[in-house]
């Protein structure tokens, strides 16, 4: 599914997908989340690491808020239209928003969220959607839906309680407040630091790090890793052995065991 403000490309094993809106500082629309799952959700097998990031001087503002005005965003539909059908409605449409997020979990490739400027609230929840994170200096990421009357609904509260534990979360969510990129680092909300205008450059040795991997194990290890958050111990071994396993046998089988 193409969008207007989705700009995709592909060198490689690596697809960079840019969140381009720069006017409206990438703000999130419906459509465009709908289309950031079709773009999850089809993938070439040979696209190993995925980048998403955002263009001109933010990562992404949040959802457009034009979409809680009586007049809306043109082609959208509108927070009130999505209230106005009922509660069945309202979880129907908050499943399908959901899904722009929650895609980057379940595809294979290895998601990498390049983030500069402001990563409010959807935005911060795409970042989190992401595998790893890497931020500017510049950057500052903060969760206003409380501000609204309302919470995080894109699938960003799991991953943020598991990266900076539960009271931090409610914190950061309760109070809307800004974090800066040296506090994410610090609370393990990123994973490096550099300079605006070397930005590009870390991600890019990052993603490099990432290809040197052989490709199996990275296909078997994000998984693996991501089941970990939330599995008992038992079952998480037993997807231990089952991915090994895999990989032992594809292995043997090239020297032609």
């Amino acid at each position: 599914m193409t969008h207007p403000h989705l700009r995709v490309e592909t060198d490689g094993p690596v697809r960079t997908v840019t969140l381009d809106h720069p006017e409206k500082r990438n703000a999130q629309t419906p459509s465009l989340w709908s289309a950031l799952a079709d773009e999850a959700r089809s993938l070439p097998e040979d696209v190993r690491v995925v980048v998403l990031r955002g263009a001109g001087d933010a990562f992404s503002a949040g959802i457009d808020m034009a979409m809680f005005t009586p007049v809306g965003v043109p082609g959208e539909e509108s927070v009130a239209q999505l209230a106005a059908g009922g509660p069945e409605a309202i979880q129907r449409g908050i499943a399908a928003y959901q899904n722009g997020f929650t895609a980057w979990g379940e595809c294979p490739a290895v998601v990498v969220a390049e983030v500069h400027g402001y990563a409010i609230g959807a935005g911060f929840q795409l970042a989190l959607a992401a595998d790893l994170r890497v931020a500017a200096l510049d950057a500052w990421f903060a969760m206003r839906e409380t501000s609204l009357g309302l919470v995080p609904d894109l699938g960003g509260t799991g991953p943020l309680v598991h990266l900076v534990g539960y009271a931090r979360a409610l914190e950061i969510c309760a109070t809307g407040r800004k974090v800066s990129a040296p506090e994410a680092l610090n609370i393990g909300l990123v994973g490096s630091l550099a300079p605006a205008a070397d930005l590009t450059e870390a991600t890019g040795s990052l993603v490099e790090a990432l290809l040197a991997a052989p490709a199996p194990a990275l296909r078997a290890l994000k998984p693996l890793l991501r089941s970990a958050v939330d599995a008992d111990r038992a079952t998480q071994l037993g997807r231990e052995r089952d991915a090994q396993t895999a990989l032992l046998q594809a292995m043997l089988g090239g020297f032609g065991a």
